[in-house]
């Protein structure tokens, strides 16, 4: 009852069970308190998790594990120890992804979004470039942007798949650079997209909203350049290689 109260569900269960074991296996009070609280932790660590990765809305098949490293450009695949490392949140520093359509960005960056879950229990959103306009413009409208950017920043890190993948009005793109400005050296984003930042001009319609926006997160930025073939161009090819051998 007082391990309920504590709200200590794991060791309420465990706890007679335990004590039996204790008594059996000739336990001393220490031992059987370590092992209740290391149960605990390690349930709790768990259902944290779980629940961290339901509310990021990151892609069950997007892992590194499952992934074919081969396709990718050496220099992506030397960079994936150190960033899973996730030194680069604390210090809130962007990882930025650049590359036509279909070289494995999204799949990269949300497996990465993953790790950073896995290994260190951050906080990670995963979200289209076009619904994060739209939910921000929306707020703005309600005039309740404040509240949506200051809802954004809980999490340490915000994953904004493609960019540039379709046409915005100007005030569309002005309320995603307030969301960028809000998290300039304070949180760490995430983006994938199809333009360099050179580019975006065709985004942002505004030259000097596109420089204040590159500026903010190159500043701090990791930038990772996917020139490799598209992903789904070179699995056909060695599917058709090993069918034809």
């Amino acid at each position: 009852m007082y391990l309920k109260s504590f709200r200590l569900p794991t060791m309420a269960a465990l706890v007679d069970e335990a004590v039996r074991t204790a008594e059996t296996e000739d336990w001393g009070y220490d031992r059987l308190l370590t092992y209740l609280c290391e149960c605990e932790h390690q349930d709790r660590h768990q259902r944290r998790v779980t629940r961290l990765l339901k509310q990021s809305g990151l892609s069950d098949e997007a892992t590194f594990d499952g992934a074919n490293l081969q396709l990718w450009p050496p220099e992506i695949r030397r960079r994936i120890p150190s960033l899973i490392q996730g030194d680069f949140v604390p210090r809130a520093e962007n990882v930025l992804c650049f590359g036509l359509p279909g070289r494995g960005k999204t799949f990269f960056l949300e497996a990465l979004g993953r790790e950073l879950i896995l290994r260190h229990q951050y906080r990670v959103l995963c979200v289209r470039a076009a619904t994060l306009v739209e939910r921000l413009l929306k707020a703005k409208k309600d005039l309740e942007l404040e509240k949506a950017l200051k809802r954004l920043d809980r999490y340490d890190v915000v994953l904004v798949d493609e960019l540039g993948y379709t046409e915005h009005r100007r005030d569309e793109m002005e309320v995603f650079f307030m969301f960028l400005a809000s998290r300039y050296q304070h949180r760490s984003v995430m983006i994938s997209s199809n333009l360099v930042c050179d580019e975006w001009d065709r985004i942002f319609k505004d030259p000097m909203l596109s420089m204040a926006a590159a500026d903010r997160l190159l500043h701090h930025g990791i930038v990772l350049r996917f020139n490799n073939a598209s992903i789904r161009d070179q699995l056909a090819k060695w599917r058709s290689e090993k069918e034809g051998g």
